[in-house]
């Protein structure tokens, strides 16, 4: 007998009706994201998405993970039309057009996670608690790195305040994503036991549904790196410039004043962090600039960390970079990871010229090495940079560990206007200090800047569109998490083997 026949019966013979549920499902899952946080609101609505796939049929059991995956993906990146069209200018059918081609392109992925795991639990509610985080996790890894990937809307990123972010430390983003399939098939098993009155098998899927939140709130009392040296009084400074003035001739200079007056109010800082492009020009264009920074650094006996473009005029290349300043040296860090259709363009030639009678972005920035020297800081302490974007993909900031005592993230959120974007990646940041185990000091231009704590905790946070500095003591630490000395190597490792051994049982049943 199937396993929930009343259930499959309903899906079946209501098919419009169950693609609008499942988007529904999909759609409300963006609750438990930030800045709603509703985390256990994710479990709840992914319970119909795995029972799908032991109910249905698979071309029903996908379709049903296509709708989840675009409700999901409609109201969890609707703010993609902000900055394509209201700040990047594209005309409108261009914005929802590239809005709505990445939403079908995310939501292909979790159709694909759902007809993976209905082929391999063959409708056997028991095979669930391996088939499903395994597939669920090996496709949100694919989904995070395919074609330069794109890894917002983890589930993980959902948990970061309830106790199954205690498993980030060891396994994670993905390893959080596991530990929620996990408890949410035991349930499906749970309650599938329970319509055949196998107590036994409920007991113990109960069991295991619980136990990853139990043993997740022991692990978030666990201290994985160790504080080291003195704190370093630090300052962000967030200038508040909106997207649409930004770079406007008659805000150039009140800009720069706006920046370099920041210093003089923070003369007790020995670390200063402005945003991501906090100054609206390449360096080479605002050399003068940069000395009177020098100068002002050396007699507050301050470090600044500024976004700013560098220009490599000789090979025509142009680099989103942070520039360190001490007084006397400098140190340049590179975006390493790039936006697609943001920061470069992978489209053919044609297309390109298109772009550029159309008025629209058309160049190119110039990725920066994947390996790159550390900041310093004169007392010693090194620091990890990530630029905007690229702290969503966590395991490549791995490189800086253990050397990186103290990680910088800085940002220009101002493209998404005043949506969820902000809060989101605020969320990714919160996540990227967990498993590192490190303070994140994050900067950027209107919001949301925050100091973050080693175990994800937002410590001091400033409001949005406004121009302030805040102001803390930043404890350097050292040491290794789990997840920092190996990565997500293992987690993916696991869940392959554990794919292929579902795979193998099941054409050992089918034979």
């Amino acid at each position: 007998m199937p396993a929930f026949p009343a259930l499959s019966t309903v899906l079946e013979s209501r098919p419009r009706l169950s693609r609008v549920a499942f988007f529904l499902c999909g759609a409300l899952s963006m609750l438990s994201f930030a800045p709603v946080g509703w985390f256990w609101l994710a479990p709840v609505l992914l319970l119909p998405f795995l029972v799908s796939c032991l109910v249905s049929s698979r071309r029903a059991a996908t379709r049903h993970g296509f709708w989840y995956g675009a409700g999901l993906f409609l109201t969890g990146t609707y703010w993609l039309y902000t900055s394509i069209h209201v700040f990047g200018q594209a005309p409108l059918w261009i914005a929802i057009l590239l809005m709505l081609g990445l939403v079908i392109i995310m939501a292909l992925y979790y159709a694909a996670a759902a007809a993976l795991i209905w082929r391999l639990c063959g409708g056997d509610a028991r095979r669930l608690l391996l088939a499903g985080p395994a597939a669920w996790v090996a496709v949100e890894w694919l989904r995070g790195w395919f074609l330069s990937g794109f890894p917002w809307m983890t589930l993980g990123y959902s948990q970061i305040d309830s106790p199954l972010a205690g498993f980030a430390p060891l396994a994670g983003v993905y390893g959080v994503s596991a530990m929620l399939l996990v408890s949410v098939a035991a349930i499906v098993t749970a309650l599938e036991a329970g319509r055949k009155t196998r107590h036994g098998e409920v007991a113990v899927a109960l069991t295991i549904a619980i136990l990853p939140w139990v043993a997740g709130g022991l692990l978030r009392s666990a201290d994985w790196t160790q504080e080291t040296g003195t704190s370093v009084r630090t300052t962000i400074v967030q200038g508040g410039v909106s997207q649409d003035r930004k770079w406007l001739p008659e805000q150039f200079r009140p800009t720069l004043e706006l920046y370099r007056a920041s210093l003089a109010t923070a003369p007790d800082s020995e670390l200063v962090v402005w945003p991501e492009v906090a100054i609206p020009a390449a360096i080479d264009r605002v050399e003068g600039y940069i000395e009177a920074l020098q100068s002002d650094l050396r007699r507050h006996g301050q470090t600044l960390l500024l976004g700013v473009l560098e220009r490599d005029l000789q090979a025509g290349q142009v680099y989103n970079s942070v520039l360190r300043l001490d007084g006397s040296t400098r140190q340049i860090y590179r975006k390493r990871h790039l936006v697609p259709f943001g920061e470069f363009f992978p489209v053919p030639d044609f297309v390109r010229e298109w772009m550029r009678l159309m008025s629209l972005p058309n160049n190119d920035l110039t990725a920066g090495a994947a390996v790159q020297e550390l900041l310093d800081m004169p007392s010693g302490d090194k620091l990890s940079v990530a630029i905007c974007y690229e702290d969503a993909y966590g395991a490549e900031q791995l490189y800086a560990l253990p050397d990186a005592s103290i990680l910088i993230n800085v940002s220009n959120d101002a493209w998404f206007g005043d949506s969820i974007a902000p809060h989101q990646h605020l969320e990714i940041a919160r996540m990227r200090a967990l498993e590192a185990g490190r303070f994140v000091v994050r900067a950027t231009n209107n919001g949301v800047s925050a100091f973050i704590g080693p175990d994800g905790a937002i410590l001091e946070s400033g409001p949005q569109f406004e121009s302030f500095s805040l102001t803390r003591d930043v404890r350097p630490r050292r040491g290794l998490t789990p997840y920092a000395r190996t990565g997500n190597g293992p987690l993916i490792v696991l869940a392959l083997v554990l794919l292929g051994f579902a795979a193998w049982q099941q054409r050992g049943e089918n034979q």
